[in-house]
């Protein structure tokens, strides 16, 4: 299986450029942030709806749901909002009001009001990568990133699967890089 690249620090300050510098530079971050922050793989992100994210106050909640038909899994599933994500989604509705205004709506739209598809969240992401000269990333390249942050803190690979909606840990364990300079560090920590 082939892994999605991670990006490495200028690549994600070159993302974030291009991003600030398009038109529909609040949408984009946004869904660069359901990725980054959440894990969500694009058709998880196309499938929100307003409701799922906001309260009908407005406020962006600490977790949502995302339905059975909104998963790759087919299993509903609850997503955990950190701040950095919930930065953006509140960045989101304060520039789309009306729009968010909507429960049924769906989060991320077009000019024409529509939601976007999985397919559309792809080329989106494939569009943003192209404009800041980043070769061999994807939609999924967030998802990984999020995975391999988590790991790379300590994470328990259990927990992470969870954050991730994988059903097997095998799944997970697939995005975990274990190199040599991680199985060494890791020996010289045991202790008796």
């Amino acid at each position: 299986m082939k892994q999605a690249k991670l990006l490495n620090a200028q690549e994600f300050k070159r993302l974030a450029a291009v991003i600030d510098s398009k038109r529909h530079a609040v949408r984009n971050h946004t869904v660069v942030a359901l990725s980054f922050y959440a894990g969500l793989r694009a058709c998880e992100i196309a499938g929100l709806h307003v409701g799922n994210v906001y309260e009908a106050n407005g406020t962006v909640r600490d977790s949502f749901y995302l339905q059975a038909e909104q998963t790759k899994g087919g299993e509903g599933s609850t997503v955990l909002v950190n701040k950095k994500l919930a930065a953006a989604l509140k960045r989101y509705a304060e520039r789309y009001p009306k729009h968010c205004g909507k429960p049924d709506a769906a989060l991320i739209f077009s000019g024409k009001g529509g939601g976007f598809s999985a397919q559309t969240i792809v080329n989106l992401f494939a569009v943003l990568y192209e404009a800041a000269g980043i070769t061999g990333a994807s939609s999924h390249s967030g998802r990984r990133q999020f995975v391999t942050s988590m790991a790379e803190k300590g994470i328990n690979p259990r927990v992470i699967q969870l954050l991730v909606r994988h059903r097997s840990l095998q799944t997970t364990m697939v995005y975990i890089d274990a190199g040599e300079a991680k199985l060494r560090k890791a020996i010289e920590m045991v202790e008796i």
